[in-house]
């Protein structure tokens, strides 16, 4: 059974930092431990700020980040490039400084990909990406030493939004059409690719997200909140600023 720890610190400042030095360590460990080290890179503020905040830290240089797997948790279907996308983002705050097997950058296609327009082609096209990856014969994912998450306002984590269809795919990357938040067409991991990760990081900050950090922390139904229902298979992580953890209950904190 996963083990469940909440970490909360006083600001968004802090709370990046102490983000990136966990990354950190936890991508050290697991080259230690095999050779390499998987990771699911997330969007938003904080994501950028922890990225950033990975550049200042001189204990990444340990990090063999040729032998680092980058994948993404969702994306937002825009033309390669586009400042809204997670990965142009993420590139800006870090990546383009590092030593990165280009190989090992697994960016979710683009609306100007291969695959045009067709958001549920460039799904299907990820998956195999993702399949790829996977040792031979053990299933259809690699493995992810540590996935990310942000909170959305209303609960929702990559773009698995509270009761729309997506939060139903049995599949491994899903096209999401109609979007509550713009833009309306994205692509996305599924939940059970979500809850195959060995480490679940969800990641909050601000007294917007008070609330649904602290039903999702409680126990909401994962179709009415999918914050909820991230999980890792070792280990969930809720790693929040004091102001998104106004809801949790003071025996449920791991730090203050």
């Amino acid at each position: 059974m996963s083990e469940t720890v909440v970490v909360v610190v006083p600001d968004a400042d802090i709370l990046a930092s102490a983000v990136a030095a966990r990354l950190v360590v936890k991508i050290i460990d697991a080259q230690a431990e095999r050779g390499w080290a998987g990771v699911v890179l997330t969007g938003g503020r904080v994501a950028a700020k922890v990225l950033r905040a990975v550049k200042e830290l001189p204990a990444a240089d340990a990090i063999d980040w040729s032998r680092v797997d980058l994948w993404w948790g969702d994306e937002r279907f825009l033309p390669a490039g586009d400042p809204d996308r997670n990965e142009t983002q993420a590139r800006e705050a870090l990546l383009d400084a590092l030593p990165l097997d280009p190989a090992r950058v697994h960016a979710m296609p683009a609306s100007d990909g291969p695959d045009g327009d067709d958001a549920r082609a460039a799904a299907a096209r990820y998956a195999r990406e993702l399949a790829a990856a996977a040792k031979p014969g053990s299933s259809e994912l690699p493995h992810f030493d540590v996935l990310m998450l942000g909170v959305g306002e209303d609960g929702h984590v990559a773009s698995i939004f509270p009761e729309h269809p997506v939060g139903y795919e049995t599949g491994t990357v899903a096209a999401v059409h109609n979007s509550p938040k713009p833009p309306p067409t994205r692509i996305t991991l599924t939940m059970p690719t979500i809850q195959s990760a060995e480490e679940v990081w969800l990641i909050a900050a601000g007294k917007d997200k008070a609330a649904p950090v602290g039903m999702a922390i409680e126990g909401a139904g994962p179709r009415q909140l999918p914050a909820a229902g991230a999980a890792g298979t070792d280990k969930t992580m809720w790693l929040l600023d004091r102001a998104a953890a106004a809801n949790v209950p003071p025996n449920a904190r791991s730090l203050r």
